[in-house]
């Protein structure tokens, strides 16, 4: 499965931690976490191709595809031509 959003290109990303420990007495300093995006992998039907196609997708993308089309929102991606 892709780690990546072929629309969007949301990835993960690096977040630090911050515990009520530290909030008490300014130190004990947690590690750093990492955050994944909310990928689901999803069929689109294409109507203008006739065409189903599998991809890996954040759910931001899920709603810009439910706005703007499907056809609309691959092109400007660059993944039709």
């Amino acid at each position: 499965m892709a780690k990546a959003c072929a629309i969007t290109k949301k990835t993960s990303r690096m977040a630090g931690g911050y515990s009520n420990a530290t909030r008490a007495t300014q130190y004990n300093p947690t590690g750093k976490v990492r955050k994944y995006a909310n990928l689901q992998k999803k069929r689109i039907y294409v109507p203008e191709l006739k065409k189903t196609i599998v991809m890996t997708i954040s759910t931001r993308a899920l709603k810009t595809i439910q706005k703007n089309g499907a056809f609309a929102t691959l092109k400007k991606a660059g993944l039709l031509k």
